[in-house]
């Protein structure tokens, strides 16, 4: 990314026809360098900070662009904790593009994708945790994941991992003046006393590796799967989920060949669905094509909601595909419930001993049984509002890191070595749990997590 101490200017609204559209500009000369193309009471320069100001944005040879309001923010109470401004113009995509361009004929230059936060995060207005929440935060696509995404931005991560950094640096500080200056510092049940605090740090960092998988099944959504046999209403659940026409949907046998994809929300989740071809025997060379892509989609699925006919009489592949699914990850629809019912929960029961749901495209009979389904599934039947879930693969590599350098420690003391070999492990805990904040981290890293923000961002 470019140099800090320029002037960035983004779009940060679509660029679409709508009633307003925001240009944020940010860097020391920001508020000067808008006032050039800014006419109002008064200079915007003389503007107080916090400030929403009527005014006009006019070419260099004066003529009127647009009727604007203008936010001025003054260091360090910003986002980026630089002085910025905010065009608020008529979102129209031409007067849009006419602004942000006179904007660039100042000296601004145009922000990379995510060059806002992440001048936010250089300027200490937020750590590298509550930086990645603002993506996540963007981004989520359910109530839970914005929850969680809200609890990170809000410091959740932060001020735990700040705590026990806090107590380990303590410690190993500790133990450093007693080598030092034994006559000063005691070190007389040391071992005892560190035991105990490697316990409080062990569980607490456990707690959140463990809430790893949870997260980034509320981050990513679930990779879902819906197969069976044809005509049993794989592509009318397709379409009864996502709210729209996705897939066609006909009475002939073996419509869907190849693979539907698309992106529903599912109560508190985000399922990834992938609609697939009927699975049966045909000699239909593109068919059997679509069905070959079905079964593989099965086994390589988070989820495989596998619907059955009820309407009809269960088949050999019905019988094959139930005898060996995981019910851990799988669960059957006996759809067309509304219908007269041939198949019933204690048939499918005889060959899988997992999760049963009587649905209907039709009447939506069974979708809060669905939702509490994936829930027991993926969230032991509680997804809990008020916990906070790792959505970063990063945080989860560095506080596994971390748990490694507390046991080492723990080993030491067991192994009855000297306090000198502690120091090492628990500064390297230290360090790693330093890297979810950014206090220990490589220009590269950073530039990785900043450049997959959106514009504007």
């Amino acid at each position: 990314m470019n140099n800090i101490s320029e002037t960035i200017a983004a779009l940060a609204t679509p660029l679409s026809a709508s009633g307003i559209g925001i240009i944020r500009v940010s860097g020391d000369k920001s508020i000067e360098l808008v006032d050039k193309i800014y006419r109002g009471k008064k200079h915007l320069t003389d503007y107080d900070a916090n400030t929403i100001n009527y005014g006009h944005i006019v070419d260099f040879n004066g003529n009127v662009i647009d009727e604007v309001l203008v936010s001025v923010f003054k260091a360090p109470h910003s986002y980026t904790g630089e002085d910025s401004v905010e065009v608020n113009c008529h979102g129209g995509i031409y007067v849009l593009r006419k602004v942000l361009s006179l904007i660039f004929d100042t000296g601004i230059r145009s922000a990379e994708p995510g060059e806002f936060s992440k001048r936010a995060f250089l300027n200490g207005r937020m750590d590298l945790s509550e930086a990645e929440s603002v993506m996540d935060l963007i981004e989520s696509g359910s109530e839970a994941s914005y929850r969680n995404s809200i609890r990170q931005l809000s410091g959740f991560l932060s001020k735990k991992v700040k705590k026990i950094r806090s107590e380990i640096l303590h410690e190993a500080a500790f133990v450093e003046a007693a080598l030092d200056d034994p006559e000063h510092y005691n070190l007389d049940g040391f071992d005892s006393k560190l035991s105990v605090a490697l316990t409080r740090w062990t569980i607490e960092i456990k707690k959140l590796i463990s809430s790893y998988r949870q997260g980034s099944l509320l981050k990513e959504g679930i990779n879902t799967v819906i197969s069976g046999r044809p005509n049993v209403g794989k592509s009318s659940l397709l379409n009864f989920l996502s709210g729209h026409e996705k897939a066609i949907v006909t009475d002939i046998p073996g419509t869907t060949r190849d693979m539907i994809e698309d992106r529903v929300v599912l109560g508190d989740f985000v399922l990834n669905l992938v609609d697939t071809a009927g699975i049966r025997k045909t000699s239909d060379m593109v068919e059997s094509i679509g069905v070959k892509k079905a079964i593989k989609a099965q086994s390589d699925a988070e989820l495989n909601l596998y619907l059955v006919d009820s309407s009809d009489n269960l088949s050999d592949e019905d019988i094959k595909f139930l005898s060996d699914f995981d019910r851990s990850s799988t669960i059957v629809l006996l759809n067309k419930s509304d219908l007269v019912s041939n198949v019933d929960s204690d048939d499918i029961c005889r060959y899988f001993k997992g999760h049963v749901v009587e649905f209907s495209t039709i009447t939506g009979k069974g979708l809060d049984d669905l939702k509490n389904a994936v829930s027991d599934l993926f969230f032991d039947g509680n997804l809990d509002n008020d916990k906070f879930y790792i959505t970063s693969e990063q945080n989860y590599n560095y506080l596994n890191d971390a748990l490694k350098s507390l046991e080492l420690v723990r080993s030491s003391i067991a192994n009855g070595l000297s306090e000198d070999f502690f120091t090492s492990d628990l500064y390297d805990a230290y360090k790693s749990l330093g890297f979810i904040l950014g206090e220990e981290v490589e220009d590269d890293l950073v530039n990785k997590v900043f450049s997959d923000f959106c514009m504007g961002k």
